[in-house]
Parts: structure tokens; sequence; C-alpha cells
């Protein structure tokens, strides 16, 4: 039956809402960045003083060896072709060498003394090794996924699942963007010669916060962006027009309709808009000078190798970028470990030093904060001239802010296999970085399908307080 006070009701909203969208959009959306901004500012999980501004997490991805690398076993080279000792590997979890014979496999590289500290370091990468007295060499990992893809996403996001955010997005949730013409987080990534696992874009996912805090991947070689310039005919002020009609646009929906994503959306087109400008102008690398240039080992800016990309890493990080993300694939060596080692640290030790170096000498080491390691590690027994994939030892170091520099922390097994000293979960590095940055990584959590989502997971994770300066 017709109800006419109804009709003229609801007309009469329509109405309200179609001739004040703009107004009531604006509500809607304050309403909806107010209860972001109150978040990402509430003191409940606000720590001490944060000590660093940003992360730049360089990801050897495939899983480096540790015995290769950072963690020195001489007894281990010793047992060299022997069988491994089947006490260590009982009812252990293996990836491919399950149900195989097991010989011990020993170092391939020496390993060197190097700084005032004399910390143990293989030759295979004496640029990392000159900063041994800066960085300090976590040996005590462990993991809990032996696949790479799964590996990846619980070193990201503390979990396996594909809903959880990552942890750019979690620091970008927590703390915002300090660039306005540059997203808050930005994923490069580079392939070595050998090894290259891929990447999916699931691990600089936003999960289930608005997507407006997820990785941005930029591409290395060509255009960082695609399609960023304006299209032939169309001006830039033309282009302003059609960025502010969408938000009025998006703005009459966020009256009807409580949804982050349309904060998102609107913020999306306005940064948009921006990078048009800001991102050739990061990627010009005109104004590096030639001693710059050399000091990364960048033989043509732009090339995508992982040199070129640790120099545009420095660059965004000047731009105010929150997280920066380096993935190169190139450690998955299941054969011929000794000179895919070689190979892999061709392509990365330089760089890596030179970023670290280049950040000091510009006064950024202090506040940037440097995570140098893979998703695993490898075994101490061999998959022919190879190592498998291991879960439960491998090493990561650390530079920068808050880091106490010319330090080693955890040991292994006196055969790498197994981490048995101040040992550290993933879930640990979560809580460090989030305590460096002055969050408190027991209180910083949201609700998600009713329970309290953390980066830091729901078994205790600590702070490594001893690794800080």
């Amino acid at each position: 039956m017709f109800d006419e006070q109804e009709f003229v009701r609801s007309v009469n909203r329509r109405t309200f809402l179609k001739q004040s969208a703009y107004g009531v959009g604006g509500l809607a959306l304050g309403a909806l960045l107010g209860r972001e901004a109150q978040a990402q500012s509430s003191p409940a999980w606000r720590g001490a003083g944060g000590r660093i501004k940003r992360v730049i997490h360089l990801c050897m991805a495939g899983g480096p060896s540790h015995l290769e690398t950072f963690d020195w076993k001489p007894k281990l080279r010793e047992l060299h072709g022997q069988p491994f000792p089947a006490s260590f590997t009982k009812g252990q979890q293996l990836a491919q060498l399950q149900n195989t014979v097991l010989k011990a496999f020993g170092p391939q590289h020496e390993f060197v003394r190097y700084g005032k500290s004399g910390l143990e370091l293989s030759s295979a990468l004496p640029m990392i090794g000159s900063l041994a007295d800066e960085i300090c060499v976590v040996k005590s990992m462990v993991t809990e996924q032996i696949n790479h893809d799964t590996a990846h996403a619980f070193m990201n996001s503390g979990s396996i699942l594909k809903s959880r955010p990552s942890m750019g997005s979690w620091v970008l949730y927590g703390l915002g963007a300090t660039t306005q013409n540059l997203p808050g987080f930005i994923v490069l990534t580079s392939q070595g010669r050998g090894g290259a696992q891929p990447v999916s874009a699931r691990q600089w996912s936003s999960g289930f916060l608005p997507s407006k805090f997820q990785g941005v991947q930029l591409q290395t070689r060509g255009d960082a962006v695609h399609f960023v310039g304006s299209p032939e005919g169309v001006c830039q002020s033309t282009q302003r027009l059609v960025v502010e009609e969408i938000a009025r646009l998006n703005g009459m929906l966020a009256a009807e309709k409580t949804d982050p994503e349309i904060a998102t959306r609107i913020a999306q087109y306005e940064l948009a808009f921006k990078m048009q400008a800001s991102v050739p102008e990061l990627t010009e690398m005109g104004n590096e000078t030639q001693a710059t240039l050399d000091l990364y080992g960048v033989k043509k800016p732009g090339d995508g190798t992982f040199a070129s990309n640790c120099l545009l890493a420095r660059r965004l990080a000047e731009r105010g970028v929150r997280f920066i993300q380096l993935y190169h694939r190139g450690w998955d060596h299941h054969g011929g470990v000794k000179n895919a080692i070689t190979q892999a640290a061709v392509e990365c030790d330089r760089a890596s030093w030179a970023l670290i170096t280049d950040l000091k000498q510009r006064g950024m080491l202090d506040d940037t904060l440097i995570i140098w390691g893979g998703e695993f590690g490898r075994t101490p027994m061999g998959q022919g001239d190879g190592r498998d994939h291991h879960i439960n030892a491998f090493s990561i170091f650390m530079a920068g802010g808050g880091i106490k520099g010319g330090t080693t922390y955890g040991n292994t097994d006196e055969l790498g296999y197994k981490s048995v000293e101040n040992v550290v979960s993933v879930h640990d590095l979560h809580a460090t970085m989030l305590h460096l940055f002055g969050i408190d990584h027991e209180r910083f959590s949201i609700k998600f399908q009713g329970l309290d989502a953390k980066l830091s997971g729901v078994e205790p994770a600590r702070v490594v307080k001893d690794i800080l300066a």
C-alpha cells in the first residue's frame, strides 16, 4: 500500500543528502579520519619516546645460509662428509631432506675477525664486515614456517593467514606517514642470478587494516609507477578538477555508508595526483654525484639492481617514507652453495655497506633502523653441494637507531642446527622494532573477528633489550 507521508519523508531525506552532500560527506569523512587519527595518537599503546623514524628492511629472499655468512661453526667443518648425529634431527621438521641420509656439510667460506669488536663474519661479505662495529648480529633467530611464501608472510605479519597486515602497514597505521607526496610504505624488488623465488604482493598487504596502509611496489626498471603522467592533452588543472569531483562523489557515499575504504579512495586519489610530480623527481638521479654512484656500485641508475634500489631507498628515506623494503631474490641455494653465496655477495655486499655508510654520513642512521636477513636459515646437512630450508636457526643483523653496534646476540649449538642461547622469535623481532618506534607492542592491538589482533602475536613476545644501545 502506498504511504504518501513515508514517500515525502524519503524524498526529503534524499534531497537533503544530495544538496548537502559535500557538507554531510565531509562530516562523515571527518568522523572516519578522526577515529583513525585518534587510534593512531592514542596513548594506550604509546611507550617511551621513539628512537627511530623509519625502517629499511633489506630482505634477502630465499633464506641465506647462516653457516656461510654470520655463524661460524668449526665443529661442523670437522664433521664434513660424516653422518649427521641423529640426536639433533630425531622428530624434527625437515623440508626436502626428509627420509634421506643426512651428512654433515661444513662451512664453504672462511670467517674473519672484523673491526675493533672482532666480530667473526664470512670472508664472502668483506664490506659488511667492515661495518662490524656498527652492527649487531642476532645468531639465534627461529621461525615457524619452512616454505618460502609462508615464511615471508610470517616474517612480515607474524602470521600465515592472508588477512593479517604486514609490519609496514602496522607501523604506518600506528604512526602515520611523514610525507604528503609519496606513500608511507614502499617496496622495491631485484633479482639475482640464481635461486630467485617469487615474492607475492601479500607480503606488503594491509590485511584487515584500511588499504591506504598497504605497501606500494615501485617498478625498478623504466617508469617507477605506470601511467604516472597525465594523458596527452590533459593539464594539471584539469587533473585537479577530476580529483576534486571524485572526492565530492565519495563524500556523498560517505554520508550514506560508514566504510573506511571510502576515506582510502579519497586519500589515494589525492596521493596519486601529488605523485605525478614527486615520483619523477624521486627517480631522477641526475643530481647524484659520480662518487655516490661509485659508493653503491651503481653502473646505471634505475637498472633494477639491488645496488640501484639501495640508492633509491636512501632517497626515499630522505623524503620521509616511513617503511622501506628491498627484496633481493637470490639466496635460495639448494645446490652449489659456495659459488652461489659468492655471487649473491657480489650483488648485495657493497650496496648494503654503502646504504648504511651513506645514511651515517648524512646524519640519518641514528633515526633509521636497518634490518638485514632472510625468511629462514639453511641446514647444516648437505643437499648435494647445497643446503635445504631450515627453521630452527638463522641469523640477521641490525644497525642504526638504538642498536648496540659491534655485538652479537644469542648462539646456536656447535653444529648450527638449533638456536640454544637467547633465542629470538620473529615476534620478538617485531616487538623490538615497535619498541624503537615508541610503541608498546603488548597494547598495540586492533579488534578483528572478536579478538585483539597484534603484530607481535598472541603468545608472549619480548623486546630484546640486550641489543639496544
